[in-house]
C-alpha cells in the first residue's frame, strides 16, 4: 500500500502546486498582497543610512550647538582681560545745596549739570583668577567637543542596530513565508488524502495546528519589520515613516581582533566619553585654582573723562583722571574659602568619575568582545544546524508519504527545520551587530 500511497501524494502535491502558482498575488494569510511602485522604493546601504542620520538626526544638531555655546562661554570669560570703556550721560536737576545726607558715611553735595563723559578700566592682575577661569572654560569648551562627538557614535550605533535589526526582520518574515507556504501545501495533502480514507482525521488536525502555528509566526514576523522600519525612519531623522530597500552588506565576515587587552588601551585613547571626561577633570582643577586666586588682591587701571557744557558756576567743566586702584579682600564671610573648598572637591569628583569610566568601559569592551567572538562561532554553527534541520526534513517527509512514520515526527522535524532557519537568518547580522558594538566602544564607528 505504500508505493500507491506515494504515488497519490506526488499527483495531489503537483496538483495543489498549480492551483497555488494562480494566487501568486496573495500573501501566505491569504490576504491580497499590495503591489508597491519599485520606483518609489529608495534603496538604502548602511554607509548611506549613516550619512542620512548625521544629516538628519537632531541629536547631532543639538550636541554641536551646545559645543559651539560652550566656545561663547570662554570668549565672555576672556574679556575680562580686555580694556572696559563706559560711555555716560548724566542730567541732574538738584535743589540749591542740596547734600546726601542718608545712606552713606559721606556727604556729597549735588550740583545742577548736564555732563557726557567716558570711563575707561584695564585689569593688570588678579594674581591667575582670570587666567584660571578662561582655562577652565576653554577645558570645558573641549569637553562639550567630545561629548559631540560621543553624541553622534551614539547616533551611529543606534543606525547600525536599526539597519540590521531590519534586515533580521525582513529575514525573519521571508522564513515564515516559505513556513506558511510548505505548510499550507502539507495541509491541503493531508486534507486531500483523508478525504480518499487514506489519512486519519489526527493527521489532519496535526497539519492544521501546524500550519496555525506558522501563520502566528508570520503575523509576529510581520510585527517586527514594521516596528523595525518605524525605529529605522526615526533614527534616521525623518517625522514619518519611511520605507527602504535595505542594501546587503557585500563584505565577508572576518573574525574579531584576538588581543582583547589592545583593544581596550584603544578605548582608554579613543573613546570620546573618556576624553571628555577628562577634560572636565582638569577644568575643575582649573577652576579649583581660580577659586583659590580669589583670596589675592586684584589690581585695575582706571581713567576718566568728560565735559560739562551745562553746569553750575561751581562745577569746573572739562575733567580727566588717571588712577590705579587695589582691591584687597579682607573679609566676606569666608565666601572665598568656602567657593574654594567646594571647587576641590568637586575636582576630586570628577577625579573619581574618570576612573569609574574607565573601569566600565574596559568592561564593556571585554564584554563586546566576548559577545563578537561568540557571535562569530555561531554563524558557522547555525549553518550546520540548517544543513541537519533540512536533511532530517525532508527524511521525515518522505517517510511520511511511505507511511512509514507519524504526522508527529514530520511536524517535529518542520518545527526544528523553521527554528534552524530562522536562527540561521539571524546569525549573520547578529554577529555584523556585534562588530558595530565592538568598534563603538574602542575606536568608534
Amino acid at each position: 500500500m505504500t508505493r500507491p500511497l506515494f504515488i497519490v501524494w506526488g499527483v495531489l502535491s503537483a496538483v495543489i502546486c498549480v492551483g497555488q502558482s494562480t494566487t501568486l498575488e496573495q500573501n501566505p494569510m491569504g490576504a491580497p498582497r499590495t503591489i508597491s511602485n519599485p520606483n518609489a522604493v529608495t534603496h538604502l546601504s548602511l554607509k548611506d543610512a549613516e550619512a542620512l542620520a548625521l544629516k538628519n538626526n537632531p541629536a547631532i544638531s543639538v550636541a554641536r550647538l551646545n559645543a559651539l555655546a560652550s566656545e561663547q562661554v570662554t570668549r565672555g570669560v576672556r574679556s575680562s582681560l580686555w580694556p572696559q570703556a563706559y560711555a555716560n550721560l548724566t542730567v541732574v536737576d538738584a535743589r540749591d545745596n542740596s547734600r546726601i545726607t542718608a545712606g552713606a558715611l559721606n556727604n556729597p553735595i549735588i550740583y545742577t549739570r548736564a555732563a557726557g563723559g567716558a570711563t575707561v578700566s584695564q585689569l593688570i592682575t588678579d594674581f591667575g583668577h582670570t587666567t584660571n577661569l578662561i582655562a577652565s572654560a576653554r577645558l570645558q569648551a573641549k569637553a562639550e567637543a567630545e561629548n559631540a562627538a560621543a553624541t553622534k557614535q551614539d547616533v551611529l550605533l543606534a543606525v547600525d542596530q536599526a539597519f540590521y535589526n531590519t534586515l533580521q526582520a525582513h529575514a525573519v518574515l521571508r522564513v515564515a513565508e516559505q513556513t506558511v507556504a510548505s505548510r499550507q501545501l502539507l495541509a491541503d495533502q493531508v486534507s486531500a488524502l483523508t478525504n480518499s480514507k487514506l489519512k486519519s482525521e489526527l493527521d489532519l488536525s496535526f497539519a492544521n495546528v501546524n500550519l496555525a502555528q506558522a501563520k502566528l509566526l508570520y503575523l509576529d514576523a510581520l510585527n517586527n519589520v514594521k516596528a523595525s522600519e518605524a525605529a529605522l525612519s526615526a533614527i534616521l531623522g525623518y517625522s514619518t515613516l519611511e520605507i527602504f530597500e535595505l542594501v546587503n552588506d557585500a563584505d565577508p565576515l572576518t573574525q574579531p581582533p584576538a588581543d582583547v587587552n589592545q583593544l581596550i588601551a584603544d578605548a582608554f585613547a579613543k573613546r570620546p566619553e573618556i576624553l571628555a571626561l577628562e577634560f572636565q577633570s582638569e577644568s575643575a582643577e582649573k577652576l579649583h585654582r581660580a577659586e583659590h586666586d580669589q583670596l589675592y588682591p586684584t589690581i585695575s587701571a582706571l581713567g576718566a573723562f568728560g565735559d560739562s557744557p551745562v553746569r553750575d558756576d561751581r562745577v569746573y567743566g572739562p575733567y580727566g583722571a588717571v588712577g590705579v586702584n587695589v582691591e584687597i579682600p579682607v573679609f566676606n564671610g569666608f565666601l572665598y574659602s568656602a567657593k574654594s573648598h567646594e571647587a576641590d572637591l568637586r575636582a576630586q569628583a570628577a577625579t573619581q568619575r574618570l576612573m569609574d569610566l574607565r573601569n566600565r568601559i574596559s568592561r564593556d569592551v571585554r564584554t563586546s568582545w566576548l559577545t563578537a567572538s561568540t557571535a562569530f562561532d555561531r554563524v558557522s554553527v547555525s549553518e550546520q544546524l540548517l544543513a541537519q534541520a533540512n536533511t532530517a526534513l525532508d527524511l521525515a517527509q518522505t517517510r511520511y508519504k511511505l507511511g512509514l512514520s507519524s504526522i508527529v515526527e514530520l511536524s517535529q522535524a518542520q518545527l526544528q527545520q523553521t527554528q534552524a532557519e530562522i536562527g540561521s537568518a539571524q546569525a549573520g547580522y547578529e554577529y555584523r551587530l556585534a562588530l558595530s558594538v565592538l568598534r563603538y566602544q574602542t575606536s568608534g564607528l
